[in-house]
């Protein structure tokens, strides 16, 4: 009899262990279902790093079997690219990763990356995501020299001439006068004469995006057949405009931050810089702010190249690829995109977004996107250079903070010039 309650009780408890066992490996199985995954971006709180975190919070919400950690790299696309070569020797890339145009060809040269269309393929089993949602023309920017679809697009910009009313109501300056470069100047003067304020402000970021703005206004080339050749007679002609507006103090130099702080307090008239800076404006300016189209010299067009960002797929496990892609496909629904324009003042990349009646009210609501809106359709490639596109963009800072500081435009661009194309051999 005791032998049989013994038996009894070890048969129980032998099925309870079991029961123990297996549970615990049910949970050992889910928590390890869960995929980690980390987006590398350049979205300071000033240009949307709030609507970031805001973004990867409702996916992680919505996703519970992926998690996405959000790491902001300072310094913008250039401070990217330089951590991404530390973490690609260290063998700890991040998964998704924000490339900025300038650098998709030094990008895809230099990183191991999954083409977008590769991994619809691979996860979806065709590019109906693609093919669906963004133009021909859209994806082009994202397109590498070899005519590889590097990733997709993301944020899409171009530069804007952003206006205080309240000063320019004051000395009775048209903004009509400011569609040329020489009315800006001509408006800086009669600012700076009469108030002592700067009338201008042009972004310097880690990054050439808006000089380059400038001297394609006046007729000049960046890169022409695969080599610099911003040293030309239009390329000298717009930094010496800039430089003299500098030296006349018409236009103040100092970095991004401290520049958009000087214009958001009142203390420079206008400001040349991103359409992602909208939304910071918006919220922040003691002034009743506008934008307009970006100037150009007389006898020339505005031509700017689109700014912004494609994101891209640096994941090398296949499994963390097809959490990224997933996380990329929701960040591009209609949705977050038209949440990512509001939260930065960038357009949406998707012809879904652009169309939406979400996005349309908004602009509408938001009079300071019209103009970038309207350059779009206009602006060209922001250039890339393949080889060495670290140096080539630092070059460029380069020659920019000492024409800024008084050396000789001439010598100086054709410098920076002729050492990015000894680097492209």
């Amino acid at each position: 009899m005791k032998n049989n309650i013994l038996k009894k009780f070890l048969l129980i408890m032998g099925v309870m262990s079991l029961a123990v066992l297996f549970a615990g490996c049910g949970k050992k199985t889910s928590s390890s279902s869960v995929k980690h995954i980390t987006y590398w971006h350049v979205n300071a709180q000033t240009q949307g790093g709030a609507t970031v975190d805001d973004l990867v919070k409702k996916f992680n919400d919505t996703h519970k079997n992926i998690k996405v950690t959000a790491k902001y790299n300072p310094d913008m696309y250039k401070g990217l690219m330089q951590n991404l070569q530390s973490a690609q020797a260290s063998g700890k890339v991040p998964d998704v990763t924000q490339v900025g145009w300038a650098y998709d060809n030094y990008f895809s040269s230099n990183f191991k990356y999954m083409m977008p269309t590769d991994a619809a393929k691979k996860f979806d089993g065709n590019t109906k995501f693609i093919d669906d949602n963004f133009s021909k023309r859209t994806l082009s920017f994202a397109k590498d020299s070899k005519g590889n679809l590097v990733g997709l697009p993301y944020s899409l910009s171009t530069p804007v001439l952003f206006i205080n009313k309240d000063i320019l109501s004051k000395y009775n300056i048209d903004e009509s006068s400011l569609t040329t470069w020489e009315g800006v100047k001509a408006a800086s003067k009669t600012i700076h004469d009469q108030s002592g304020k700067y009338g201008l402000y042009i972004q310097e970021p880690g990054d050439t995006w808006a000089q380059q703005a400038v001297m394609l206004s006046n007729g000049a080339d960046i890169q022409k057949n695969g080599k610099a050749a911003f040293a030309s007679s239009n390329g000298i002609a717009a930094y010496k405009y800039y430089q003299e507006m500098v030296n006349s103090k018409l236009a103040l130099h100092t970095p991004w931050a401290q520049g958009m702080d000087s214009f958001i307090k009142g203390d420079v008239a206008m400001a040349f810089t991103t359409i992602a800076q909208a939304s910071h404006i918006k919220k922040s300016a003691v002034f009743n702010a506008s934008a307009i189209v970006a100037p150009h010299f007389e006898s020339h067009k505005t031509v700017v190249p689109v700014g912004g960002s494609m994101l891209a797929i640096t994941a090398q496990d296949s499994e963390q690829q097809k959490a990224a892609w997933e996380f990329e496909k929701w960040m591009y629904k209609a949705e977050s995109a038209v949440t990512w324009s509001k939260g930065t003042g960038y357009l949406p990349p998707t012809k879904v977004a652009l169309e939406s009646a979400s996005f349309k009210d908004y602009v509408k609501e938001n009079p300071m996107l019209e103009p970038a809106v309207k350059t779009l359709d206009n602006a060209i490639p922001w250039t890339s250079f393949p080889k060495k596109g670290l140096q080539a963009e630092q070059s460029m800072i380069d020659a920019r903070d000492k024409i800024l500081s008084g050396s000789n435009v001439q010598s100086t661009l054709k410098a920076a010039q002729d050492k990015i194309n000894v680097e492209q051999k």
